[in-house]
Parts: C-alpha cells; structure tokens; sequence
C-alpha cells in the first residue's frame, strides 16, 4: 500500500497523525472497536456492563491473549495504559476523555472497572485506544521509547522492519486471538508524490493506494483498471479547512475570518478540483454524523460582503500598494500544508488568487508532512489548510475546548469560547441522543459565526484496491474493517 506521508511515533497515545495511526492500527487494539455499521463491539474486551447511572462501566477482557513477545495479556496492561494516558508528562492529545474517570481499579487478571465523576457519553468510544504493555514499557518515558519504532502489541500485523523514509514493512502475527490474517505481509511505502505512487500502481508494485478525485475520475476508467482493480468510493468522517493562528492579531477579529470566508468560492473548489466528488462543509460535523446541524448553511461565495467585513474592521488600502493595511501593517499571511497532497496544493493556489482581489496577499508554504505537524504543534505557523478524519462518536472536545490549547493537542489554533466550553463539557455529561443533538446544533451555529476555519469541503473517501483480494466487502465504514479475512486465490498470489 502507498502513502505519501510517513508515520512519527505508533505507540497508539501519541499516535495523532494519521499515517501513525493507520500504522498503529495494525498492530494493537483497543478495549472495544467499531464494527461494519460502526457500532460498538468487542475487541480485546469480551464483554462489559454499564451501570444504571451510566457512571461505572465494568469491561471483562478475553483469556488467552498474548502480546507479540508472547507474554499475557492481562487488565493490568489496561490500567498501565489508564494511568499513561492521564500522565502530565506523557505528550498525548488523548489525554480529556481519561481525565473525566474518577477511579480505575482491576478487578482480577480479566476484569478492569472505571468510575466517572459524572455521565460521560463518549465513554465507550474512548475505549477503543489502543492498549500498550506494562512489562516493556513501565520504565519507559512513552515521548522518547524506542517502542515507538518498534512497537509490541496484541494485534493481528508485527512490525519487523522500518526504512525511514521508504518503508514500513509488518507481517502476520501467527497467535492473533482472533486467528492468523489470511494476508502474511504489508509492506507499506512512503511515497511523497501522488502521481508517482500512481505510475508505481499501474506498473503493478502496488495494491492499494487512495486516489485523488482526478485519479478517480479521469484516468481509472479504461480496460486495464477495470480488470484489475476495485475502486470504492464512500463519504468521509472528516473535512479539510483552512485554520487560522487566533493568537496572531491579524486573525482576533471575527469579521475578518468571516470575511475570508466569504472571498473564497468554496463550491468552485469542490466543482474545480474535487471534481464534484465532495460537497462544501458548514462546520465541525460532516453530514454523515447525527450530530450536524442540518440549518446551519455554507458562507455563500459574496466579495463585496467580505469587503465591508474587512473595512468594518479596518482593513483599508490606505497608500494605493493594493494591499489591505490596518495601524501601517499590510494584511499578508503564510498558508502551509503538507507535501504530496495536490488538492490542498490547487486550493492555497485558489484561495492566493481569490484574497488578492480582496487586496490581501497569500504566501504559500509547503511542508514534508512531519515538519509541517511539527510546526504546528510548535504554534510555527499563520494559517494552515489540513483535515480532520473524525470517528463515529461526535465529540468535539480535544479539538475545540479551551483547555486543549497546549504544546501537541489538537486545539493549536488556540481557539477559546466560554460558550463553546460549556456546551461541550454539558454535551459529553448526557447520555440523551436528542439532548445531545441540541447542544451540538448550537455548538455548530457557534463555531459556524465565529469562523475560527474557514471550513472548505467534506472530500468523498476515494480508493482503488487489487482485484485479486478477495473478501473485500464495502459497508458504512469502508473496506478496511474486516482485512484480516481478505485473501488472494493461490493462482493469483504474486509475493
């Protein structure tokens, strides 16, 4: 499989990009998981009880389990991973859900029980976080371990080579509990550029890679594809938004991101270079979670509107330049994203043209995937265009609540609304999906005035996949959800 962006660190708590956590997601697993439907089921978990009060859940975990050095699995692995994931000094962005536990106890070898302070609903969810070994990593400072490169879990892949840079190579774990893969190994290669890893598909040394809209669109339709691949396509748990640095001045006032959103033709871009294979995003929810507003309605495309927004705010081209200025400082900013991702490439170029007829002016910088996460979470940056894969469980809270605004967690916007942290802290403490639906439509509208992205599409989940795997069968989370069981015919094993 290709992508072009290389893991950083695949311990599961630390694993916040999204190739870490693919990566990650191979080799350990969580309490619970999330099925083809995307319910709720087990996974190292065999079974577990809520109480009536929905304050104590009581999780009994399966025998038998073994990590990959061939130790037992046991609930103690579970609490080391509790106690780790609210440690101050481990550099996680998972840490909110945990902190809402009030006590954790094991309750023997298989049983481990939690206590919140109050109703929290996304509780289940969080449990799906991959759980790490107490016996290798107690002694262990989880930000600089060497198991971040060479991890040991429960999962169904082991991790046996990594070519930074290159490749990441694993293979089947022969003791999985829930059998041995059908597929011995995943070599999965770091290819920066999309019409490169393209080429290296059509040349037959890849299997699967995702695709960009005009990948899938224009140049997968012949003979050749049609033969010897699948192509899936399904909507996305995520969105693509351009974030803006609300520490800087420039960006502190709401009519000015209100106005950037509206001198940016949002439907263009979906039309133009997603090729129509998305729609444009209102706000934090895309449309296929229950908890988006549905009356909440895209900025439409409006110049002047966005005109009068920045002269209400005092962005006047004072000296004739054809630049905005305010107090003798000219509106210019630095947009970054990542390398290898030619659709957010074309859009900073759009959004370049379309503010500099607005008289602001867009710089461009693009950055290999890991210094740009780097520079981020460092707070190194003006305005960023990036996306947000979300799950099934709506919650909101490490991306918006002004708690979350610290070195490495995922508000570094630095985006703070009283308003906003109450309805997310209320949302979380209720276990009433209609009540929770209240509090999410307002936090929507909310966050849909306040501009804090401007919040450019929802893109289709585009892929192709070789025709040999067999036992591929696309459901509401994809394809992905049943790998283990997907295998290739003898007569048309290649490796």
């Amino acid at each position: 499989m290709g992508s072009i962006g290389e893991p950083k660190r695949l311990l599961p708590l630390l694993a916040s990009d999204s190739a870490s956590a693919t990566i990650a997601g191979f080799i350990f697993n969580g309490l619970l998981k999330y099925d083809k439907d995307g319910n709720l089921v087990g996974d190292l978990a065999e079974s577990w009880e809520v109480s009536k009060n929905g304050k104590v859940i009581t999780f009994h975990l399966r025998r038998g389990v073994k990590w990959q050095d061939g130790k037992v699995f046991t609930a103690w692995d579970v609490m080391f991973t509790f106690n780790r994931l609210r440690d101050p000094k481990v550099a996680t962005p998972y840490s909110g859900d945990y902190l809402e536990v009030q006590k954790a106890e094991v309750l023997d070898k298989y049983t481990f029980r939690v206590y919140y302070k109050q109703p929290f609903a996304p509780a289940l969810s969080s449990w799906t976080m991959g759980i790490i070994p107490k016996h290798l990593l107690e002694k262990e400072d989880l930000n600089t371990t060497r198991y971040n490169r060479r991890p040991v879990g429960t999962g169904p892949y082991k991790l046996v080579e990594w070519v930074t840079g290159q490749k990441l190579v694993l293979e089947a774990n022969p003791d999985y509990f829930e059998g041995r893969p059908c597929i011995d190994r995943i070599i999965y290669r770091i290819i920066p550029d999309p019409s490169t890893m393209f080429m290296e598909l059509k040349a037959g040394n890849l299997d699967y890679m995702g695709l960009t809209p005009f990948q899938y669109r224009r140049q997968t339709n012949d003979p050749f594809f049609e033969k010897y691949f699948r192509k899936f396509k399904y909507p996305s748990y995520g969105y693509t938004y351009m974030g803006y640095n609300l520490r800087l001045p420039i960006f502190r006032d709401r009519r000015v991101r209100q106005a950037l959103t509206y001198a940016i033709d949002r439907k263009m871009i979906v039309d133009v270079v997603l090729l129509g294979l998305g729609q444009v995003s209102t706000g934090p929810f895309p449309p296929s979670l229950w908890a988006c507003n549905p009356h909440v309605k895209p900025y439409p495309y409006d110049p002047a509107r966005a005109r009068r927004l920045l002269a209400q705010a005092g962005w006047r081209d004072t000296d004739g330049d054809g630049i905005l200025d305010k107090n003798g400082r000219p509106f210019v900013f630095t947009v970054t994203t990542n390398q290898g991702n030619l659709q957010r490439a074309a859009v900073a170029e759009i959004i370049q043209y379309e503010l500099a007829q607005m008289g602001v002016k867009v710089k461009i910088r693009i950055l290999e995937w890991q210094a740009m996460l780097h520079a981020i979470m460092e707070g190194n940056f003006q305005a960023v265009i990036l996306g947000w894969a979300l799950g099934y469980e709506p919650d909101p809270y490490d991306i918006w609540h002004s708690s979350k605004t610290g070195p490495g967690e995922f508000n570094f916007i630095g985006y703070k609304n009283p308003e906003v942290d109450r309805i997310l802290k209320e949302a979380r403490a209720t276990f009433d999906k209609e009540e929770r639906k209240r509090l999410y439509y307002r936090f929507h509208e909310i966050i849909a005035r306040d501009q804090p992205y401007t919040f450019l599409y929802v893109p289709d989940s585009l892929s192709l996949l070789s025709a040999r795997f067999k036992n591929v069968k696309p459901a509401k989370t994809g394809i992905w959800y049943n790998y283990i069981h997907w295998y290739v015919p003898k007569n048309r094993q290649k490796y």
